[in-house]
C-alpha cells in the first residue's frame, strides 16, 4: 500500500521537486493552504505549521520551511528569508554581506510530518553549505508571495560547488540540495514506518 501525504504548499516548484523525489513510494497530494507562520527558530516555525496543517486537513500532512542562513550575520535571515527577499531582491541579499569578507551561507530545509490532528510532528532537516554570489541563472523559483506580489526565489544567489541552484538542472539540484537531503531522511523514516505512525 502506498503512503499518502497532503503536502501543504502553494508553490508549484516546491511541489514538483517533492513529487520528483518521493513518488512513487509516497503519493504526494497538494493542499495549498495559507498558514500563518510564527516567529521563532527553524524547528519551532516548522512544528507550528505542521500542527495547524494537520488540524486544517484533518489527516496526514507534510509541511516545509526553508531558511537561508548567512554565517557573517549569525544565521540571519534564516527562516525569514522570503520576507528579506521580497523586500530587498537578489541585490539586497548581496548588499547585506557587502561589509563582510565571509560570504558563506547554509541552505536549510525542514520538513514536518504529522499523521493527523493531535499527533506530534516529526521533523526532517537537510542542510547544504554554499555561498552568496551575484545572481546567475534563470529564476525558475519565482512565486507569488502572501503579499500577492511576484518575486524570484533565491536560487540565483546561492552557489554550491561553482554553480548556483538556478544554474543546475533539476536532477543535480535534487541530489545535493537542502530539500533533497531532508527528503532523503523522510524517505528513510517512512521505510521504517510504512503506516506513517
Amino acid at each position: 500500500m502506498t503512503t499518502q501525504v497532503n503536502f501543504v504548499t502553494g508553490n508549484a516548484n516546491k511541489l514538483r521537486e517533492v513529487k520528483a523525489i518521493l513518488e512513487p513510494a509516497i503519493e504526494v497530494r497538494s493542499s495549498p493552504l495559507d498558514l500563518e507562520e510564527i516567529q521563532g527558530s527553524i524547528e519551532e516555525v516548522t512544528e507550528s505549521k505542521c500542527r495547524r496543517a494537520a488540524e486544517a486537513v484533518n489527516g496526514p500532512v507534510l509541511v516545509e520551511d526553508t531558511a537561508l542562513c548567512f554565517t557573517a550575520l549569525g544565521g540571519l535571515p534564516g527562516p525569514y528569508i522570503k520576507w528579506f527577499l521580497s523586500e530587498t531582491g537578489h541585490q539586497g541579499l548581496n548588499n547585506l554581506l557587502a561589509a563582510y569578507p565571509d560570504k558563506s551561507a547554509e541552505a536549510v530545509c525542514t520538513f514536518g510530518y504529522a499523521a493527523g490532528p493531535g499527533h506530534k510532528p516529526v521533523l526532517f532537516q537537510g542542510r547544504c553549505p554554499g555561498k552568496i554570489v551575484p545572481p546567475r541563472g534563470p529564476t525558475h523559483f519565482a512565486r507569488e508571495s502572501v503579499l500577492k506580489s511576484v518575486f524570484p526565489g533565491w536560487d540565483p544567489v546561492f552557489e554550491y560547488e561553482g554553480q548556483t541552484y538556478a544554474e543546475m538542472d533539476g536532477a543535480r539540484k535534487n541530489a545535493i540540495s537542502h530539500r533533497g537531503r531532508a527528503l532523503k531522511k523522510l524517505q528513510e523514516w517512512f521505510e521504517k514506518h510504512p503506516d506513517g505512525e
